[in-house]
């Protein structure tokens, strides 16, 4: 993984965002590298997005209560410093995280939660998926035929020192079997799905070139 110093990155203008594409890495590994990252910025050091995917893991929210983990069998539970409950991550998901200055971009949390969910239903329109996102359940749906809700993007985000780490997570190709573990985010009953399985054939890495294109947009780094 390449060195995460923000010392490297001073020389680009503080609205250019670093997006590095990180491909499959250990979720603890890339916890203690966000938080790392976050104490050691400073006021000129650009934002960074890192697009990625993690080997099969549970993680605790700082929130997150034990009893909504049903049977981790072999897959580790890593307690986690971001918001909600416990989700689970795994290969064939896209996972996003956001090294963002709030007080540069001019806006808060709550505006951060909502630009990363547009982006995340406009891609998923793209592909012929009509998603939503709740006010009231942080994350992504989708209504099957019978019109039970079902979830597709999760998030959950930390602010320290007025700058973000942690993100979204989108299920793309992935095997959802884990889920049925835990209550995912805390609500019991709650079903998962994925790109593929609602639009056909599509890599993480596809998927995530595509989400690049809103996020950047969304969260006004480009027009």
């Amino acid at each position: 993984m390449t060195d995460l110093a923000p010392a490297e990155t001073e020389k680009l203008a503080p609205d250019t965002p670093l997006v590095r594409r990180l491909g499959l890495i250990d979720y603890a590994t890339t916890f203690e590298r966000m938080r790392a990252f976050t104490d050691a910025r400073k006021q000129g050091t650009p934002d960074e997005i890192w697009l990625l995917e993690h080997p099969p893991v549970f993680t605790q929210g700082q929130t997150g209560k034990a009893e909504h983990v049903l049977a981790a069998g072999s897959i580790p539970i890593v307690q986690s410093d971001r918001g909600g409950q416990v989700t689970y991550h795994g290969p064939g998901q896209l996972v996003v995280y956001f090294l963002v200055d709030l007080h540069r971009r001019g806006y808060g949390i709550r505006s951060l939660v909502s630009r990363i969910e547009h982006s995340m239903v406009a891609l998923l329109g793209e592909r012929g998926i009509h998603a939503y996102a709740d006010p009231e359940a942080p994350g992504v749906y989708v209504d099957d035929a019978g019109g039970k809700r079902m979830k597709i993007g999760s998030l959950g985000l930390r602010v320290r020192r007025g700058c973000t780490y942690h993100g979204l997570s989108l299920n793309v190709a992935m095997d959802l079997e884990p889920f049925s573990r835990i209550n995912p985010c805390g609500y019991q009953g709650l079903k998962m799905t994925q790109m593929a399985d609602l639009a056909g054939p599509i890599s993480v890495v596809e998927a995530g070139e595509a989400l690049l294109i809103h996020l950047l947009r969304e969260l006004g780094y480009v027009a």
